[in-house]
């Protein structure tokens, strides 16, 4: 709080929840500390950036006065989120009776033995989002927080769902394997069978040929059959 011989001042510095385009405003208020008319003005460095409302008046003995100051919305963030701005108020007694229409530059003005308070004011930005406060035991020396823990596990679970989702397609790629495999061995039998057939078929058909001039031999019909069926079988296999 600021404290003259006329008036406090509370708070004693602007501060305004900073965020780019958009406007953001404070409060101040101004106590009259006497029994008189107390008049007060409010300057400032950078006019066309703030709109203070009132920016002069007159509080009565006793009596408080609300003030609004209105930054416009930035549009960038300076240096370090340090603001150079600054704000005056100035107080001074006031003849009673005296109202805000009254009020003029001279009333000010120092001189012949009259005092004008003078109260300097910075600005403040704060972030209009502040970060999450961090939780209890994380301060330097104390023990590593449980979440910290929590993350680790769940990390390490993920990597194992990973690992687990990379061999299981080694797994049934082998299982493939194993399978062609084991079909490629039992064509290359089921082929190496076929001919065998063949060969006692065409041996089977010159005997027949030659015992009964040309016809054919229930037996060959079997074996054309069984040679039907095996070729039907492998066809199916592949």
């Amino acid at each position: 709080m600021n404290s003259g011989d006329y008036i406090n001042i509370q708070p004693s510095e602007l501060k305004f929840a900073f965020e780019l385009k958009k406007q953001s405003s404070c409060s101040l208020q101004l106590t009259n500390k006497t029994d008189k008319y107390v008049a007060f003005k409010v300057k400032t460095t950078n006019p066309k950036k703030y709109c203070v409302r009132p920016n002069a008046g007159i509080i009565l003995p006793s009596s408080a006065s609300n003030i609004t100051v209105t930054m416009q919305g930035p549009k960038e963030a300076p240096p370090d989120m340090q603001c150079k701005d600054k704000f005056l108020i100035q107080s001074v007694v006031a003849p009673d009776g005296t109202t805000s229409k009254d009020i003029s530059a001279e009333l000010f003005n120092k001189g012949d033995g009259k005092v004008v308070d003078e109260f300097k004011m910075r600005v403040v930005y704060t972030f209009a989002n502040p970060p999450s406060p961090v939780p209890e035991g994380s301060e330097e020396g104390s023990p590593p927080r449980t979440a910290a823990v929590d993350d680790g596990n769940q990390n390490f679970a993920l990597f194992d769902a990973v690992s687990r989702s990379l061999e299981d397609p080694k797994e049934k790629s082998s299982q493939t394997w194993s399978t062609v495999s084991k079909l490629t061995e039992e064509k290359a039998a089921a082929l190496q069978q076929n001919q065998k057939l063949r060969q006692e078929l065409e041996l089977l058909r010159k005997e027949s040929s030659g015992r009964q001039g040309g016809g054919f031999s229930v037996l060959l019909v079997v074996l054309v059959g069984l040679l039907g069926v095996l070729i039907g079988y492998l066809l199916k296999k592949t």
